[in-house]
């Protein structure tokens, strides 16, 4: 499987930012989808989730009402919308497949950068 963030960038507080996930060596239309993200010191932090279809969807407390996730199975992407962007977002956000499993591989990730 290979995973390929962008769209990442250098914001001021408020603004907003499209990520983009990539996805190809999967059946990605067969599989939920979750974005996760990362601060130094903290561990990766599932924070998004999309069903198959896109019909059903999953956001943490700290991200619910700002950002919104979708997928487009045609061309095997997934998206996150991040509007309202505060400096706490300021992290590597990845993307992956699930479920979940220890020896899974990650993306490069893409930085997020959120000045106040």
């Amino acid at each position: 499987a290979r995973l390929v963030e962008s769209g990442g960038g250098l914001v001021q507080a408020g603004e907003s930012l499209n990520l983009s996930c990539a996805a190809s060596g999967f059946v990605f239309s067969n599989l939920d989808m979750s974005w996760f993200r990362l601060v130094p010191g903290k561990e990766r932090v599932l924070f998004a989730r999309i069903s198959t279809s896109g019909g059903s969807t999953y956001y943490a407390d700290f991200v619910t009402g700002r950002f919104t996730i979708s997928r487009d199975n045609a061309k095997n992407t997934m998206y996150l919308q991040m509007n309202s962007l505060k400096p706490e977002d300021t992290a590597v956000y990845f993307c992956n497949y699930l479920p979940m499993s220890p020896s899974r591989t990650w993306g490069q990730g893409t930085q997020v950068t959120v000045s106040s």
